[in-house]
This record gives structure tokens, C-alpha cells and sequence, in this order.
């Protein structure tokens, strides 16, 4: 019963802090996105196929996505935890006013609001993270700013 009571409690708190980091993100909070990660994390961004090693790396990312969409704000609509793994499924909202900057070249801001749904996976260490997956779909993301697919 101990045991299982352990494990309920290690899945609330990577959930808890999972949940910390779209709040961080949504009041750009970089301070707390930092705190939350080891020395040696990794983000994989696989829309973008961007991969960033390290916590000022991942605030930067994130302080592009900020830049483009100063608005923008995550709602986590369900969360899971098990083993050393917590995920959230989020939707993003955000009005695209900046620049957002992607592997092809820039996209100037078309002033279009997006919506789009994401899954993230934390992988933790302790109570740090060390790895977070960031799943989302690009072109439903481009398709609403108006952008054309090549």
C-alpha cells in the first residue's frame, strides 16, 4: 500500500510541475521554466524539428514562440503520469503580431489567431525534467496564419 501510495503522490508532482511550465510559459515566467529543468535537459520541438540542449536554450526557443505569438497561452485539458513520465495534452491559443522565425526563413505576423492542439512529454529526473517531446501539427498551425505549404 506504501508503495502505491509513493507512486500516486511521484505522478501528482511531475503532473504538478508539468502543469508549472504551460503556466510559466503562458505568463513568461523563464525563471520558473529554468528552475524546473536539469542542467543537461533537452527539448525535441518535433513540428519544427527543432532540438535544444540545456535550460537557457528551452527558454529561448520558448521566447521566440512568445516574440511571435505575445499573447499566446497554453490550456492543459488532460494530463497523465507513470514511471518517471508525466503528459499533458494542451491547446495552444495565440495571435500571431511577431515574427516567428522557422527553419525555411522567417513568417511576418498576419495578425490571425491560431488554436492549436499539442501533447508535451516530460521525462523527469528526480523532480527536475530532462527531456521534454513536444508534439503538434505544423500545418494546421501554418494553414491558420495563412501560410501556404511548399
Amino acid at each position: 500500500m506504501t508503495a502505491l501510495l509513493t507512486e500516486v503522490q511521484t505522478a501528482e508532482k511531475m503532473v504538478k510541475i508539468a502543469r508549472e511550465q504551460v503556466d510559466a510559459f503562458n505568463k513568461g515566467d523563464w525563471e520558473l521554466v529554468r528552475a524546473a529543468h536539469t542542467s543537461e535537459s533537452r527539448l525535441n520541438e518535433l513540428a519544427t524539428e527543432r532540438k535544444v540542449e540545456g535550460p537557457e536554450q528551452i527558454v529561448e526557443l520558448y521566447k521566440g514562440w512568445k516574440q511571435a505569438f505575445p499573447d499566446a497561452a497554453g490550456t492543459v485539458t488532460s494530463a497523465f503520469a507513470s514511471g518517471d513520465t508525466a503528459v499533458l495534452e494542451v491547446t495552444w491559443k495565440g495571435t500571431h503580431t511577431g515574427p516567428l522565425m522557422t527553419a525555411e526563413g522567417t513568417i511576418p505576423a498576419s495578425g490571425k489567431r491560431q488554436e492549436t492542439p499539442a501533447a508535451i512529454f516530460y521525462a523527469f529526473e528526480g523532480e527536475k525534467i530532462k527531456e521534454s517531446r513536444h508534439y503538434f501539427d505544423s500545418l494546421t498551425l501554418l494553414k491558420q496564419l495563412g501560410v501556404q505549404a511548399k
